[in-house]
C-alpha cells in the first residue's frame, strides 16, 4: 500500500486499539507515526513539539468532543493538515474546522489509502473521488488553506 512520499503523522485517537491498528497500517504504507495522543491537551503538545506533516484526528477524545478544536488549532496555528476519523460526521462543523477530509469509522484500509493519496496529490486540482469511506473537503496544501473553508 505504499503511497510514494513518506509523511510524519500524528494520530489523535483515544481508543488505543484503533490507534495502534491505524499506526500499523500507516507504517506498512511507508509513513512515520511520530506520536499518538488521546486528549486535546496531549495532541496540541505533541503537535507543537513534533511538527507532523499530517494528523488523523478523532472528534471524540478522552476529554470529550474536543477533536474539532484540535483540528482548528492544527490548521490555523501549526499549519498541519487534518483528516477527521469519526463515526459521527454530523459533529463536523460547517466550516470543517480547517480539516481537509473525513474518514468514516469503522475505517477501511482502502479509505485510509484514498485519504493519503488525496493528501499526497502533487498536482493542484488533483482530487480523490468521493467514496463511502473517505470524503475530501477540497484542495489542500501548506500555506493555502483558503479553499478549505
Amino acid at each position: 500500500m505504499s503511497t510514494g512520499k513518506s509523511l510524519r503523522i500524528l494520530i489523535v485517537e483515544d481508543e488505543i486499539l484503533i490507534a495502534l491498528e491505524l499506526e500499523s497500517l500507516l507504517q506498512d504504507a511507508g509513513h512515520d507515526v511520530v506520536g499518538i495522543a488521546s486528549s486535546s491537551a496531549e495532541a496540541l503538545k505533541l503537535g507543537r513539539n513534533l511538527n507532523p506533516d499530517l494528523a488523523f484526528v478523532d472528534i471524540h477524545l478522552s476529554d470529550g468532543p474536543t477533536g474539532v478544536e484540535v483540528a482548528r488549532q492544527f490548521s490555523a496555528q501549526l499549519d498541519v493538515p487534518v483528516l477527521f476519523m469519526t463515526a459521527n460526521t454530523k459533529r463536523i462543523p460547517e466550516d470543517r474546522a480547517g480539516a481537509c477530509g473525513v474518514i468514516a469509522k469503522p475505517y477501511t484500509e482502502r479509505g485510509v489509502r484514498e485519504a493519503l493519496n488525496y493528501v499526497l496529490a502533487e498536482q493542484p486540482g488533483d482530487e480523490a473521488r468521493r467514496t463511502v469511506t473517505f470524503v475530501p473537503f477540497g484542495a489542500i496544501g501548506r500555506g493555502d488553506r483558503s479553499s478549505l473553508s
